[in-house]
């Protein structure tokens, strides 16, 4: 081998060394029998440099990959040799390879796998099983392999060939897989199963990182292979004593999940998992209050929400089957989980919560199906002490709605971004609870609501925005047409209409805490609606709009949203603003000027959000009931400022020699012409009919090429 070229396989290599070695990488790959000199590297083992070995197997994978099918019988069999030879080596290996080495291996015993075994290599794996034994860096090979041909043949969601595109190769690939995946289970997966067995029970005690890779191996075939190689007595348990070994439990709880994901017969399903179920609870996993690991108590939910689940859609099969008997059998099975499920979704810890709330929303949908007389069945076979179910459920969903303190409002980062999808998933549950009994959850949202604003000067910030966010859901929860939420039930109009008129009269718009300013002016819009039917909250809701509490606040997050909220709120109660227009539009007038980029003023607000509010001061003057003249002399107060700004913007652009002070320009330029369209779009009637000549004298610039420069 070119030992120079080689030299530039280094990471610290110098560019020539580095150019050189990738241009010999093309040329081994190019050439019909340069790949042999790599073979024979790897099977005599001429090279201790780990980038060497890994460039070696780069080689071979590439003639693997795309040249198998024209290389001589004689080549396909140095390979196979190469490989095996190498695997020998590594028995007696007093240090194991790199990881890196060992998964490049993986895959290139994987490829060979995959064009030999129904072929040339149809001993694949019992040659391997009969050459590494039990040896830990044989057996670490084999455990590589084997997901890497899970990779090749299983995993459905990597794309393989690098021509999937076509429908044809995509088909002949997939033909491929179902055929080695039919010859496995008929010639070696019994085989390979004990080998896993013998694995698990060697080196349990010993070598956790062996287990755990053996455990994850199970998990990953477990799908596709018969169930009943794995969910025995001899299996299970040995999977269980691995649940008390703290190295190994959290795969074990993996491998059990897959295990209980597994399809079946929905009887032989529940059977399954209520066996599992006793012995996780003789063996006292059930009383999580007393355990302390957070990740291992992650993936036990996991797994309790994969019997669940399993379990609830074993009932919706079995449900629409005669057989009553074993259908209630199986909601019974389903309710005895329901207590351990609250247990989990309550849990201070939101990723182990998380992991439950798919049992949750499941086990709602039951109680929704099921009829009045079998649902207060279901509630009395029950353990939850002086209640029914769904009000604990209401309370679990409540209380894990809320921030906490170590939430970062002001830069939101991954932890932030988690949470807010978990309150996603919370806000499904909240759906469901308000599809099983919508008057309990409008009566729990009331009662919290109201506990919560009687006292909000001192209650905690979290505390008080997840009761205006309650309120808030309730809108999509308790859905009404066209946003009709004040008209038709009396029970729910009435309740909303109440803590609507407690939300704007009790002063909770001061809370000096983001969260719940936003909360504030989001539930005020979604139910402005409220406003026609007790118009006389108008002016203090307009002014909380309009203040520090509003477009006005200290953050720059909740002046921009409100400006949204603000444009929203003026086109839905328009016909009554008419009394408020003067003074909502002398109060806005110094957050509608262009900034000139050299004055240096930070303005309160971005030109998006001068947008909005530009937008809703057209509203509020076109379908104001002023005189036309009125109209006018307001329509020209707004736009005279934005006109001579522009002007002066426009006469400065072509005397700037600096391209990036000329871009800033005509960025600013371009934010007055949206300014004055949204402005013209409300106002187009008023403008034609009273002010033309100041119209074309401003839009005329708008065509001019210099604008765009």
């Amino acid at each position: 081998m070119d030992e120079q070229a080689l030299m530039g396989l280094n990471p610290n290599a110098d560019a020539c060394y580095r150019q050189r070695a990738l241009a010999y990488f093309e040329q081994l790959k190019e050439s019909l029998d340069g790949w042999e000199v790599c073979a024979e590297a790897l099977a005599k083992g001429f090279y201790s440099d780990d980038h060497v070995k890994f460039f070696c197997f780069q080689v071979l994978e590439h003639q693997i990959k795309f040249r198998h099918g024209s290389l001589t019988a004689a080549q396909q069999q140095l390979i196979r040799e190469t490989l095996m030879k190498w695997l020998q080596a590594q028995l007696m290996n007093v240090h194991p390879e790199k990881p890196f080495i060992r998964n490049k291996a993986a895959q290139v015993l994987a490829l060979t796998f995959v064009m030999e075994f129904l072929t040339l290599w149809p001993k694949f794996f019992f040659d391997i099983l009969n050459l590494v034994g039990l040896n830990s860096n044989g057996v670490d090979i084999y455990l590589r392999t084997l997901m890497a041909i899970d990779a090749e043949v299983v995993d459905r969601d990597i794309l393989h060939s690098p021509e999937c595109i076509s429908l044809s190769v995509l088909s002949q690939e997939t033909r491929r897989n179902i055929l080695i995946k039919d010859t496995m289970r008929e010639q070696c997966i019994p085989a390979l199963v004990e080998s896993w067995f013998q694995i698990l029970q060697t080196y349990q005690h010993t070598h956790s990182e062996l287990t755990c890779q053996c455990l994850e191996v199970v998990g990953a075939y477990v799908s596709w292979i018969d169930l009943n190689l794995i969910a025995n007595d001899r299996f299970v348990n040995l999977l269980l004593s691995h649940m008390s070994i703290e190295e190994l439990r959290e795969e074990a709880c993996d491998c059990l999940f897959e295990i209980v994901n597994k399809g079946m017969e929905p009887v032989d399903k529940t059977k399954l998992v209520e066996t599992l179920c006793q012995v996780l609870q003789s063996a006292g996993f059930f009383n999580i209050e007393q355990e302390e690991d957070v990740d291992f108590l992650a993936k036990f939910s996991r797994l309790v929400n994969g019997m669940g689940q399993s379990l609830v859609l074993s009932w919706t099969k079995l449900s629409k089957m005669v057989d009553v008997k074993v259908s209630v059998e199986t909601l019974r099975a389903v309710e005895g989980k329901v207590p351990l499920m609250l247990q989990l979704l309550i849990h201070e810890d939101d990723d182990i919560s998380a992991n439950i709330v798919g049992f949750c929303y499941d086990y709602l949908l039951v109680l929704k199906q099921l009829s009045v007389s079998s649902r207060k069945q279901t509630w009395r076979y029950c353990s939850i002490t002086g209640s029914y179910l769904i009000p604990a459920i209401m309370l679990a969903v409540m209380n894990k709605l809320k921030y906490d303190d170590e939430y970062n409002f002001e830069n939101e980062g991954e932890d932030e971004a988690m949470f807010v999808e978990y309150r996603k998933q919370l806000k499904m549950l909240l759906d469901r609870l308000a599809q099983v009994s919508p008057e309990l959850l409008l009566e729990a949202v009331h009662r919290v609501f109201n506990a919560t604003m009687q006292n909000w000067q001192t209650v905690q910030f979290m505390e008080v925005e997840v009761a205006i966010r309650l309120l808030y859901m309730l809108g999509e929860a308790l859905p009404a047409s066209h946003g009709a939420h004040f008209s038709g039930d009396t029970t729910k109009t009435s309740t909303l209409q109440s803590m609507m008129r407690t939300l704007v009269s009790c002063g909770v718009s001061e809370y000096q805490h983001s969260s719940v300013t936003l909360e504030f002016f989001e539930t005020v819009v979604r139910y402005d609606k409220f406003f026609l039917v007790e118009p006389q909250h108008i002016p203090s809701v307009l002014m909380a709009f309009l203040d520090h509490r509003g477009l006005r606040h200290s953050s720059p997050k909740v002046r921009s949203r409100v400006a949204y909220l603000f444009s929203r709120f003026i086109k839905t109660l328009h016909k009554h603003m008419n009394a408020f227009i003067e003074d909502i539009l002398s109060r806005i007038q110094d957050l509608l000027e262009l900034a000139p980029p050299e004055n240096g003023f930070l303005a309160l607000l971005s030109s998006d959000d001068q947008l909005f509010v530009f937008e809703t001061a057209g509203v509020l003057i076109v379908n104001g009931e002023s005189p036309a003249e009125r109209k006018q002399a307001l329509m020209r107060s707004l736009l005279t400022p934005l006109m001579e700004a522009f002007h002066m913007l426009l006469a400065k652009l072509p005397q700037e020699a600096d391209e990036e002070r000329q871009a800033v320009l005509a960025d600013c330029l371009s934010h007055a012409v949206g300014f004055a369209s949204r402005k013209y779009k409300n106002g187009i009637s008023i403008v034609k009919q009273h002010w033309p000549e100041k119209t074309m004298v401003f839009c005329y610039p708008l065509s001019n090429s210099q604008v765009m420069t």
